[in-house]
């Protein structure tokens, strides 16, 4: 499944222009890049739970392997080279199988160029596409305010919050702030 983010076009981001952003689904083959991504998105406190050493490429390549047809795994795309990624996974138990977890990562350096708009677009149309899929749940920080912006700007809402639940390296404490995006009821 590739696609762009609708509408977009190039458009001038400070000094640079970014083109369309396309989206495509990831393979094994796009393990390392993610991996390298992660680790140093991960390097910026606050971003992501995971510290850089906490991350191996073997579970990378394991979560490409077998999110299959179970969910929905894409990287973002700009001028050749992949500037994010993202996967959408059901719950594993039979009870909360209609709930998937989201998780976006928009590489380092490509934050505030429509990157995670697109990444998030393609998935909700995805998600919207799948019978049985009721609820899109996320943890985000509350030190990641670009992320909050998205996530609202694209429908979810705040369901909870998490008071000090992440501590830093330097031992001060973040919030992590559940929220939820409900697809349109289907009639089928």
């Amino acid at each position: 499944m590739v696609g762009s983010i609708p509408g977009a076009r190039s458009k001038q981001v400070g000094r640079a222009t970014v083109r369309d952003v396309q989206i495509r689904p990831g393979t094994v083959e796009d393990a390392a890049l993610l991996w390298k991504a992660e680790v140093e998105t991960a390097r910026t406190a606050g971003r992501l739970v995971s510290r850089p050493h906490e991350l191996l490429l073997e579970a990378f390549q394991m979560k490409l392997r077998e999110l299959g047809p179970r969910g929905c795994y894409v990287v973002a795309v700009e001028e050749g080279e992949i500037s994010g990624h993202a996967f959408l996974e059901p719950m594993s138990l039979e009870a909360l199988q209609h709930v998937y977890r989201l998780t976006i990562v928009v590489h380092p350096g490509r934050t505030g160029r429509g990157v995670g708009t697109a990444l998030l677009t393609h998935l909700q149309g995805w998600a919207a596409s799948l019978a049985g899929l009721r609820k899109v749940e996320l943890l985000v920080r509350d030190s990641n305010p670009g992320a909050l912006r998205l996530y609202q700007r694209l429908g979810f809402v705040e369901e909870g919050r998490f008071r000090d639940r992440i501590r830093l390296p330097d031992g001060t404490f973040v919030d992590d702030i559940a929220m939820a995006w409900f697809p349109p009821k289907r009639s089928d």
